[in-house]
């Protein structure tokens, strides 16, 4: 199973309104596993960024006025995702776009739903954690995944991140491989990447006294219900 989770930035929120994507990150996963493979490009709007998107994402004027126009972009954006599971959040944002743009091109472009499928992960957090907050910072903190990187929005960044958030949501992933490792070949022959001797150890969360004593009240309960008693109680070991 290929999937593609994908992120945009504009200049503002409204393709109607003449805004333009000045920014694309992809990264690739297939069956739950990163591999490595991404693509990312920054694309001249040939327009104005707006100040409060300016706000959000850091990306200037100038910096984007030597960067290629969307149509130079085009092919090869399609070429990557096509055939793939595209994983967005807030997909109708970025889908919405993508499609704009596609059919400002007038070439034989089609919309975005002919060539991939799109799952939201805004909708399935939604599901899954009705009533909280479900922007991509919030999953973050639920699902204890390192943004500390995220001053500012990135398309690729915020990529990543998201595949990180998108395997913890969706029940951990098939690799302990988190990110892109620095330096030397990560893969071996079967294209499962190495972790990184160096690497930070995992993060141990232990109960509250508070979680301990409702915990223990619990098993009480149960022992005082049951027939035989309660087996933890009996093997605490």
């Amino acid at each position: 199973m290929r999937q593609i989770v994908l992120d945009t930035e504009t200049t503002g929120l409204d393709p109607a309104q003449g805004h333009k994507i000045i920014e694309i990150g992809c990264v690739e996963m297939v069956n739950r596993r990163l591999t490595g493979n991404h693509l990312h490009v920054y694309i001249n709007p040939q327009r104005e960024v707006e100040a409060a998107a300016l706000e959000v994402h850091g990306i200037t004027n100038e910096f984007l006025a030597d960067k290629p126009l969307f149509n130079d972009i085009a092919r090869s954006f399609i070429d990557f995702v096509e055939g793939a599971e595209l994983i967005i959040h807030n997909a109708p944002f970025d889908i919405g776009f993508l499609d704009h743009e596609l059919a400002a091109l007038k070439q034989d472009y089609k919309s975005m739903a002919d060539y991939c499928s799109v799952l939201d992960s805004l909708v399935m957090a939604r599901k899954k954690h009705p009533g909280q907050k479900n922007n991509l910072d919030a999953l973050c903190k639920r699902y204890m995944v390192d943004n500390t990187q995220r001053e500012l929005h990135g398309a690729l960044l915020d990529a990543e991140i998201l595949a990180d958030v998108y395997l913890m949501m969706t029940g951990g992933q098939s690799s302990l491989s988190l990110g892109y490792e620095e330096g030397g070949n990560q893969q071996e022959e079967t294209g499962i990447r190495k972790l990184s001797a160096d690497r930070k150890p995992l993060k141990i969360i232990r109960a509250t006294d508070e979680e301990l004593a409702v915990h223990e009240a619990r098993l009480q309960e149960i022992d005082k219900a049951a027939e035989n008693g309660c087996l933890w109680l009996k093997n605490p070991q």
